[in-house]
């Protein structure tokens, strides 16, 4: 049986706006495993979009943290569990920056519009304290990496931290479709900037925890274990 693989995410508060905005375009919550409906997306079929978030919908919507891994030989789902809320334990909860809709590449996310050196240093503490439960990437995992679009100090990366995109490489964002074709990617952006403005998710989002989610099996989506609580006192204004 193929080991569970864990990753560490950023996941806006359930309730919270943004949370059932991007569970909706996704449609998939990770915390409940309810398939919401999409919002009215114009020239998107419910078909046609359900293709266009095919892959994201396996994570779940989040910000990256630290990619999915498996546990190095000897590690427990417990250890991971006791040192990601050990380094949960050493953050502050914080006011998430505000967010707008771009392209990243062929597909489209939400991304801050200012500096958010808060998320850069908790992305780079969960990669950090936590690589001991990691284990080693295979040689199909770091092909499916595809190592010979990265630069050097990318493959550095990936070699060492089993992703690419870390530290100084590190670009927070939170994923809405798959990779779209360029003339369907502009439509989708329109369309989707048009459907956060009117969801209500552009209101500051508070902060308080690391999710760490599961995949069970490689068919299945990745869901919420549980959530890491901060545990130093909130840190006011933006990031």
């Amino acid at each position: 049986m193929t080991a569970p693989r864990y990753a560490l995410y950023l996941a806006p508060p359930a309730e919270s706006a943004l949370w059932r905005f991007g569970s909706c375009v996704l449609g998939y919550d990770a915390q409940t495993g309810a398939e919401p409906a999409c919002p009215d997306l114009p020239g998107f079929d419910a078909e046609a979009w359900h293709v266009a978030t095919a892959e994201p919908r396996r994570y779940g919507f989040h910000g990256t943290l630290k990619a999915p891994f498996r546990l190095a030989e000897g590690k427990t789902e417990q250890d991971l569990v006791d040192a990601a809320a050990a380094c949960a334990a050493g953050h502050h909860p914080f006011e998430m920056p505000p967010l707008e809709v771009r392209a990243i590449g062929p597909f489209v996310a939400l991304v801050p519009v200012v500096a958010a050196p808060k998320l850069d240093h908790l992305a780079a503490s969960c990669v950090l304290e936590l690589e001991g439960m990691r284990a080693q990437l295979s040689p199909a995992d770091m092909a499916r990496r595809k190592p010979d679009r990265l630069s050097a100090r990318q493959m550095g990366y990936l070699e060492t931290y089993g992703y690419p995109y870390v530290l100084d490489e590190f670009r927070f964002h939170m994923t809405l479709t798959g990779p779209l074709a360029e003339g369907e990617r502009s439509h989708a952006m329109n369309a989707l900037a048009d459907a956060y403005r009117a969801s209500g998710a552009e209101v500051p989002v508070n902060i308080g925890d690391i999710a760490l989610y599961v995949q069970d099996t490689p068919a299945a989506r990745f869901r919420i274990l549980t959530r890491l609580p901060f545990g130093g006192e909130p840190c006011g204004g933006l990031l």
